[in-house]
């Protein structure tokens, strides 16, 4: 198969550290900051980390159009190679999942390692319809609305209920300060992304994080994608969806020593 050919890199992005190459794609109606800010310079500290923001997240630019998983796989890929980087391992957390498996179906000769964090090929019926009420929540402007929605949702039962009433407003009001312009993009990507015919054809170390008591992404969409990559590792996190808030050290252990394992 020849080398597809690449855009420019436009999206906005996160560039740290030194050594062998991982990008990283981030959750939907969120950023690289959000999504990574707690072991963004963990993972720096033995790679050269290249993170895009989305369109509609960070400095990126909101979409006039619906967004388009092979053009940011195709992204993800170009903003590597215009920090310099031939090869990369790959991490995609929940919505960036999916994207990073499309940029490892595109771009196999780039990809030396791909680890996949509380995601999915598909969603489900019940991924689906949450999706689609924070979508919808999202279009309205109301972010604090968006963010008291999700919560319950995102976080697990026992780390919401040990927040304080101060504690979980001043968290609340962080989150919808946090919130995506591009959310409403995003969320509609989300609702009708499918990869699974991607990922037979998987053919680098992979590693499935799965994070045991996630509401937003049910776990057996994320050992869905274990069972069916050739060769993947299963490795359980017992947190919800946000393992950066409730697990952000062992998350990123996770990480390191599986591509420090496989030399990515």
């Amino acid at each position: 198969m020849s080398e597809r050919i690449l855009p420019d890199a436009t999206y906005a992005r996160t560039v740290l550290g030194s050594g062998p190459g991982l990008v990283l794609a981030h959750g939907a109606g969120s950023s690289v900051s959000n999504t990574y800010g707690p072991i963004l310079e963990g993972l720096a500290a033995h790679h050269t980390v290249v993170a895009p923001d989305y369109p509609g997240s960070g400095e990126t630019p909101r979409s006039t159009t619906p967004l388009d998983i092979d053009e940011i796989a195709d992204q993800l890929v170009a903003a590597a190679v215009a920090e310099g980087l031939e090869t990369f391992a790959l991490h995609g957390y929940s919505l960036g999942g999916p994207i990073a498996i499309r940029a490892a179906a595109r771009h196999p000769e780039r990809v030396t390692a791909l680890v996949l964090t509380a995601t999915m090929a598909y969603p489900n019926n019940q991924q689906a319809l949450t999706i689609r009420v924070w979508g919808k929540l999202a279009a309205t402007g109301d972010r604090r609305l968006v963010s008291e929605f999700l919560f319950p949702h995102a976080l697990s039962p026992q780390a919401l209920e040990a927040m304080p009433a101060e504690q979980l407003e001043e968290v609340l009001t962080y989150a919808a300060a946090e919130v995506a312009d591009g959310t409403p993009e995003h969320a509609e990507l989300a609702t009708r992304i499918d990869v699974r015919d991607d990922l037979a054809a998987l053919r680098v170390p992979t590693l499935v994080i799965t994070t045991t008591v996630d509401h937003l992404v049910p776990p057996t969409l994320h050992r869905q994608l274990a069972e069916t990559i050739p060769g993947a590792e299963l490795a359980e996190i017992p947190t919800s969806h946000l393992p950066m808030v409730e697990r952000p050290e062992e998350w990123q252990n996770l990480i390191t020593d599986f591509l420090a394992k496989h030399n990515a």
